[in-house]
């Protein structure tokens, strides 16, 4: 195995004789798969093992898993297969968090970069999961980070870009645009989100769960600033179809819940210096007070270089469910060298390097 831990000098990534990253994809859903043909294809990285949690996939190539030619590397269900494969570096991709099994990839020594969310800032964590987790990263010499899209990306790397030419910050402000209309999924959209039903009073739990996952990057922000966060608040609200309408998942019936967005605001005293905003629609023929953009993100910064930033997707929304997994697991693709390379321990945006990609 190599020295997970050894810092990299500014030439390493440029070296073609360094040995390659020996890497475990853990889990193939539909971020999972889309991780796993990055480290095929990724010039820095090997694939050695995967991790499946289904009995139908273990035995099975990778490639064949995600849509590229055999690499001969077999899929399993054995945990203990995977830890004796003495891996640098873990993707853990699945679809439910279990710290019990992090805690045993990073005491055997493995790093492990996730896009579970757990580990964003360690001072919101759960005290006990970060007190077990900093123990085994000090018995393994091992690191652990998390990162993605959203949260990671946009709420955490651009920011902090966006920030470094300011003197003087009044607010940031993030806004995260979805459109659903074509996402043929009626079970989470009606089921779950609640979209097409009378509207009532929006339902606490779901900001509670939005405030979770973006909270420690706001946290995380304002660490970076100097400026410490004091508390948290989050509100959701929803808007309703002025018509009605069909999308690819059904019916949306004139006066039930067409929009839906959830405001996490971080407060520094009794100022709101940070905020995440996630709008979720099906349709725009909603309150026009709602402004709605395209889908993608816009971040308003109002300080003494002020600047408005919108990144849009620039795909079709029948191709979104295709493509948009790349935002994700890419990034977390990318920070697998400097993870490896990272100090034992919990490691966050702040202290790793600018993730940069290595392009094969």
């Amino acid at each position: 195995m190599m020295e997970p831990n050894t810092v990299l000098d500014k030439n390493s990534q440029q070296d073609p004789g360094r040995p390659k990253y020996r890497v475990v994809q853990w889990a193939t859903g539909t971020i999972g798969a889309r991780a796993l043909r990055g480290v095929i294809g990724h010039p820095e990285l090997e694939l050695v093992g995967l991790f499946v949690h289904s009995a139908d996939k273990a035995g099975r190539d990778a490639g064949e898993l995600c849509g590229l030619p055999p690499t001969g590397v077999l899929a399993t269900d054995d945990i203990e297969q995977i830890l004796d494969l003495d891996a640098d570096c873990v993707l853990y991709m699945p679809l439910l968090f279990d710290g019990d099994t992090v805690v045993r990839l990073l005491t055997a020594g493995a790093n492990v970069v996730t896009t579970c969310g757990a580990f964003h800032h360690p001072g919101s964590m759960d005290p006990a999961l970060r007190h077990q987790v900093q123990h085994a990263c000090g018995l393994g010499r091992s690191s652990v980070h998390s990162t993605g899209s959203s949260p990671g990306f946009i709420s955490e790397a651009v920011p902090l870009v966006l920030s470094s030419i300011q003197r003087r910050l009044d607010r940031l402000a993030i806004d995260e645009y979805a459109d659903l209309s074509q996402r043929d999924s009626p079970s989470m959209l009606f089921d779950i989100m609640g979209f097409g039903s009378a509207p009532t009073e929006f339902d606490p739990a779901r900001a509670e769960y939005l405030a979770a996952s973006f909270g420690p990057s706001l946290r995380l922000l304002g660490d970076a600033l100097g400026q410490p966060v004091d508390s948290l608040t989050a509100h959701g609200e929803v808007a309703t179809a002025r018509e009605t309408f069909t999308i690819a998942a059904g019916t949306i019936e004139r006066g039930t819940v067409a929009a839906q967005r959830t405001t996490i605001t971080a407060m520094v005293g009794d100022r709101p210096l940070l905020s995440f905003r996630a709008t979720w629609y099906c349709g725009k023929d909603i309150d026009p007070t709602w402004d709605l953009h395209d889908t993608g993100w816009h971040i308003s910064v109002e300080g003494d270089a002020p600047l408005e930033v919108t990144l849009h997707f620039p795909i079709p929304l029948d191709r979104m469910a295709e493509i948009s997994p790349a935002y994700t697991a890419n990034r977390a693709v990318n920070a697998i060298p400097a993870v490896c390379a990272a100090e034992p321990g919990i490691r966050t945006t702040l202290d790793l390097p600018h993730i940069i990609t290595r392009l094969s």
